[in-house]
């Protein structure tokens, strides 16, 4: 019996990369609790200090700890992006099987409404959302999350469909079944490993979209340590030479991001059906 996957790594190695990821994400919020207080020190007498083994990324303007501030930054961006990506999943989950069960005009509405998101340009959508909502975490939240769940909730309606098929789809349906009791017992079933894949692989995408509308000065308070903030912040020293107040926590935000990508790839082969049958 093979324990290779689709992917071209056996299952165990699959396995071990998820874990020891998923292990990082956690030391870097539970880094960020613990370094919170020291990233908010101010000190004069340290300005702009290049890295060293004291300070491994270096010191800002004010003085403060850079390694610690853009732990801070990550778990902000990570508690941020958790909330956003549980929302487009939530949504994109409940529109997809609304499309695929509620009838032709329901399908058709949600259809209109998925190819009307699809078509805007993303960013400036997050920007208009954003700045509707007042700014802050919580708009960046929703920003995020309703603007993330259109390619969820097609690929769920198009699984829907196919499932609606089955041989034991149509047998519930001879014995009165509703509608909404088939989505219950035999379609969620099989939609929330699915679901649960796309919610891990927007995660990145929902960091990313709120740094960037930290940087662009539309998404969380000035005053937060949060990675788009930190980066709109460096600018400002860039000229001077500090280089390391852009450069590191901007690669510590791509590792952050590719890591989750990786995971959301591995869950995706570990869940195929041709995985979970090694």
């Amino acid at each position: 019996m093979s324990l290779a996957l689709p992917f071209g790594a056996p299952r165990p190695v699959l396995l071990m990369r998820a874990g020891l990821i998923s292990g990082g994400l956690i030391a870097i919020v539970l880094a960020a609790l613990v370094a919170g207080p020291q990233g908010a020190e101010v000190s004069a007498a340290n300005r702009l200090l290049p890295p060293s083994l004291a300070a491994p990324f270096g010191t800002d303007l004010l003085g403060r700890d850079m390694l610690a501030r853009t732990l801070a930054g990550l778990g902000l961006s990570l508690r941020t992006g958790l909330l956003a990506a549980g929302m487009a999943a939530v949504l994109g989950l409940g529109f997809g099987l609304l499309a695929a069960l509620g009838g032709r005009l329901l399908d058709r509405a949600v259809a209109m409404v998925i190819d009307l998101l699809l078509g805007l340009p993303h960013l400036v959508l997050l920007i208009l959302v954003a700045v509707a909502l007042g700014g802050g975490a919580d708009a960046v939240v929703i920003a995020v999350g309703t603007t993330h769940w259109p390619r969820l909730a097609r690929l769920v309606r198009a699984e829907v469909q196919s499932l609606l098929g089955a041989a034991y789809v149509r047998q519930s349906r001879r014995f009165g079944r509703s509608r909404w009791w088939i989505a219950r017992h035999h379609l969620l079933p099989h939609l929330v490993p699915q679901v649960t894949v796309g919610f891990v692989l927007m995660f990145p995408h929902a960091i990313l979209h709120e740094a960037g509308l930290s940087f662009l000065g539309f998404g969380l308070e000035p005053h937060l340590p949060a990675i788009g903030v930190i980066l709109a912040e460096s600018m400002r020293a860039l000229n001077a030479g500090a280089w390391w107040l852009a450069a590191l926590p901007g690669l510590a935000l791509l590792c952050v991001v590719l890591g989750f990508d990786r995971l959301g790839n591995d869950l995706a082969a570990l869940l195929r059906p041709e995985g979970r049958a090694g």
